[in-house]
């Protein structure tokens, strides 16, 4: 259900390549969640860093509505750049298994496949 890479690179510096991955597969970064500067924020002790990036392709996502508009809410795509124990991993949900858990429309293997492969392609590029 996870696809988790180690990287051998800076939590920093894996954020810079995953950024630089996911444009280069033709999806954009809508946002970028630091969910340990938030934490820390709000006074709450969390060591490790984490930051959640919301990926999308606009022709994929529309593609998914237009089967299921109920699949809205687990739209953006997510990649996550965190660290854990001192070591700083890149990880998704594949997007397959997790559209095909909520929707039995058979239009969206096709492109929860195309969306998984990239995806997977975007960690393997930043790691």
């Amino acid at each position: 259900m996870y696809y988790i890479a180690d990287s051998d690179k800076s939590f920093e510096q894996a954020c810079i390549s995953l950024e630089s991955a996911v444009t280069r597969n033709d999806f954009s970064v809508l946002h970028v969640h630091d969910l340990g500067k938030t934490l820390r924020a709000k006074g709450i002790t969390f060591a490790p860093q984490c930051k959640i990036f919301e990926v999308c392709h606009p022709q994929h996502a529309a593609n998914v509505l237009s089967a299921d508009m109920r699949l809205n809410m687990v739209l953006p795509c997510r990649i996550s750049v965190y660290t854990d124990q001192g070591k700083t991993k890149i990880g998704l949900v594949k997007p397959a298994q997790m559209l095909a858990a909520l929707s039995d429309n058979p239009s969206l293997k096709h492109i929860s496949e195309e969306v998984e492969s990239r995806t997977i392609q975007m960690v393997d590029q930043a790691k």
